[in-house]
């Protein structure tokens, strides 16, 4: 991991420390500055040991007294607090460690989706803003419970910490596609010009389907995936007029991507919009993903054309 080289003083100046130069500069004592400044002794001598704020109409007093700019004091002030926020941050930040080290960092790092931290509660911190939350509480709001529906290998045990990461980087690729709002007669006819793609290969056709399903409102992005995650897709609404197909290319082969895309297709048109999946073989809702399965499997053949072939007996290459 490369050093950290930003200059990061183990103290806070405060803007009381400040004025108190000013005011041996100038000679004149705290007890001048209250009086040209029209405020109470207790008050200057207050903010002189950092136990008050200076308030924008101290700050004016200040200018008119001294000849600094209210702005310059408002400023020191500002950062002084927010020295004092991060500092006292700092060591509740180091309580949810346990809570970092769960996500697989290393390769988010290595992957450029999160910056290399500069120890622990710096870890804590970027994670937060990776998932674009506030605080360890503000993720498990928002993806404690995340309204997804997604196919995954029941061979495999996935972690939730790295389902919600997977899940956030195509959230974050999402954000940088321009949809329109959704439309589910569009979305339906995308499906029809989707499947014709199928012939050609995913690298080719990819460039064809993402702006096609734009168009109809669902952002569709290929995220590689995580360890610990063996998802090969997930769909879920970004708002309620833009959703997200994602998908991970897992087993590197035409068939399964497909069928991927089409299964979540499924879920974005026929089951409500706030539907969680989050267990092996469908969880609460196998009947959802059987349907899922259903709709895939029929838009990519048929069960009256795939009939058709069977009675037709000609196995031969040219016929599949």
């Amino acid at each position: 991991m490369a050093p950290n080289l930003r200059y990061t003083p183990d103290y806070i100046v405060s803007p009381g420390s400040v004025l108190e130069e000013y005011l041996t500069e100038l000679g004149m004592s705290k007890v001048e500055l209250a009086e040209r400044c029209g405020r109470p002794n207790k008050t200057i001598s207050e903010i002189l040991h950092g136990k008050a704020a200076i308030t924008p109409e101290t700050a004016l007093q200040l200018e008119r007294v001294l000849g600094r700019a209210a702005a310059f004091w408002l400023s020191l002030e500002a950062t002084y607090r927010l020295k004092l926020a991060e500092r006292d941050e700092s060591s509740s930040l180091a309580d949810h460690v346990g809570w970092a080290n769960a996500f697989p960092v290393k390769q988010l790092i290595a992957a450029g989706h999160l910056e290399a931290p500069n120890g622990d509660s710096d870890l804590v911190v970027k994670l937060l803003r990776f998932f674009g939350v506030g605080t360890v509480a503000g993720y498990e709001a928002r993806f404690g419970a995340m309204q997804v529906a997604y196919r995954r290998s029941p061979s495999f045990k996935a972690a939730p910490e790295a389902v919600s990461a997977w899940a956030r980087i195509g959230e974050r690729a999402a954000a940088t596609l321009k949809c329109r709002p959704y439309d589910e007669a569009k979305f339906r006819n995308v499906l029809g010009q989707a499947r014709a793609l199928t012939m050609g290969s995913v690298p080719e056709v990819w460039p064809e389907l993402v702006p096609l399903a734009a168009a109809a409102g669902v952002a569709v992005a290929l995220v590689p995936e995580l360890p610990k995650t063996h998802l090969s897709g997930i769909a879920r609404w970004l708002s309620k007029d833009r959703a997200l197909i994602q998908l991970s290319l897992r087993y590197k082969t035409a068939d399964h991507f497909w069928f991927s895309f089409f299964h979540e297709a499924g879920h974005i048109l026929l089951h409500p919009k706030k539907t969680i999946f989050v267990d092996e073989k469908g969880g609460d809702h196998p009947e959802l993903e059987a349907e899922a399965n259903k709709f895939a499997g029929e838009l990519l053949i048929s069960s009256r054309d795939f009939a058709s072939f069977v009675r037709a007996k000609q196995f031969s290459e040219a016929s599949v």
